[in-house]
């Protein structure tokens, strides 16, 4: 059953705060998603150059639009811009009854204000009575009380304040502009104080944090999740959103609250992907096993390199692929993490190509890196012997190098294949490089047939 949604805020033409974030917020939550527009900014990742308002009516008629025809599960606001619309939207949503999370939005992370002076005590009064939770962070909830809050002993008495001062049920007082190697949130709900907490990320992706998070709140709410479970997952969710955010602009970049979808169906799809290249490998066993070499085969395949952080994010056959009585065989299904050696030299190849996700290490022949050469795959030869000693003592330096030296061979991109010469103690191997698995299959399928 679709719940239903809505966002009363403004629009950033950079895409990175207000509805934009909210709507793809509300959308990776799993609710459908509906806007009452109550401002348009000209802005982007360093500042706001120009804003107006629409007129209070138009805002109003906006939510009985959606209300009349779908209904409406939760609501949030963000930017309100001017007293007249905070008064229009806390009587209509004090008519309507849904629940409603308020992010007290008055400055944007540039430094521009938001909403107008006279409009913030009209917040005070009017709109923050009418809200289930609102989710200040440290400025603003200094501003609603007056208070100076400097640690999490300060956000409880603050929260506490904004709760009987405004009757606001539950509110949620930010840590991010607190110190420290975590930022918790203080929440006050029904007399007790919670704290959620998350490491503290240095990241240039927080521009639309306050936005998301109040929606992801209010798209818990919408699916009937109880208030501090939904702010939990909230927590959970913006801290995935700044963790991979949108590394664009010359200012504070916009959180990615699309990641939170994106990373597992991408794990899906990696997986789904590379069982596909190995079925490959089957149906070819014979042929496969005659290119093992005595260390045996892997093959691995990375997430979309935006979301991949380490070897976990590298899909590979536990125990690797194996020649048995003349056949290859994976000696087990594919897996997250399951192959460091695989992980280390895939990452290594994608931090320089995005597109060279993909790779299996056969065994050297002078006959295959011919063949490679018939075949008109782009071709790099290492010498491991001229190996720096200082590569060799750092965990993952000699793949580093390796790619490396291949990539300075090609311009920069990666090579069909990498021919690693070996060296005292290594045995000298063959890497084939794809996009995908199934690329890699095919380009060794073609070098044995």
């Amino acid at each position: 059953m679709w719940r239903v949604a809505i966002t009363i805020a403004g629009l950033d033409s950079g895409g990175g705060a207000g509805i934009h974030a909210d709507i793809k917020t509300f959308a990776a939550m799993g609710v459908h998603g509906a806007t009452a527009l109550t401002c348009v900014t000209a802005q982007n990742t360093y500042e706001v150059r120009e804003a107006q308002c629409l007129s209070p009516q138009l805002v109003r008629a906006q939510i009985m639009a959606v209300w009349d025809d779908m209904g409406i599960d939760a609501g949030k606001t963000g930017m309100l811009g001017t007293r007249e619309i905070i008064e229009e939207v806390a009587s209509v949503v004090g008519k309507l009854g849904f629940p409603l999370v308020v992010d007290p939005v008055m400055v944007a992370k540039s430094g521009a204000p938001l909403i107008s002076e006279d409009a913030v005590d009209v917040l005070k009064r009017r709109l923050l009575p009418v809200a289930k939770v609102v989710t200040p962070n440290k400025p603003e909830a200094e501003k609603l009380t007056g208070m100076k809050i400097a640690s999490v002993n300060d956000a409880e008495k603050a929260a506490e304040f904004i709760h009987k001062e405004y009757g606001t049920e539950i509110v949620v007082v930010k840590g991010g502009h607190l110190e420290g190697g975590e930022a918790i949130d203080v929440v006050y709900y029904r007399g007790s104080f919670h704290k959620f907490s998350a490491p503290r990320l240095e990241s240039r992706a927080t521009h639309g944090t306050g936005c998301a998070f109040s929606a992801a709140i209010a798209a818990g709410l919408a699916k009937g999740l109880d208030p501090l479970e939904a702010i939990k997952t909230a927590k959970q969710f913006i801290y995935t959103a700044i963790k991979y955010g949108v590394a664009k602009g010359k200012g504070h970049w916009p959180v990615n609250p699309t990641a939170w979808v994106e990373i597992p169906a991408e794990r899906w799809r990696a997986y789904e992907e590379l069982r596909a290249a190995l079925e490959a490998i089957r149906k070819n066993a014979a042929l496969f096993a005659k290119a093992i070499p005595e260390v045996q085969s892997n093959l691995g395949y990375v997430i979309d390199p935006r979301y991949a952080v380490d070897g976990n994010d590298v899909v590979a056959v536990p125990g690797r692929i194996v020649n048995y009585m003349g056949e290859a065989r994976p000696s087990g299904p594919p897996a997250f993490g399951a192959s460091s050696h695989t992980a280390r030299k895939i990452l290594a190849l994608v931090g320089k190509d995005p597109n060279a996700r993909s790779a299996m290490n056969i065994k050297y022949s002078p006959e295959l890196v011919e063949r490679a050469r018939a075949l008109g795959y782009k071709i790099a030869v290492v010498d491991r012997r001229k190996e720096p000693e200082e590569a060799k003592k750092i965990e993952g330096g000699s793949m580093k190098w390796v790619v490396g030296e291949a990539l300075s061979q090609t311009g920069g991109t990666a090579p069909d294949i990498i021919v690693d010469l070996g060296d005292w103690g290594k045995e000298p191997q063959i890497t084939v490089v794809g996009r995908t698995p199934t690329e890699v299959v095919e380009k060794v399928l073609r070098l044995l047939s």
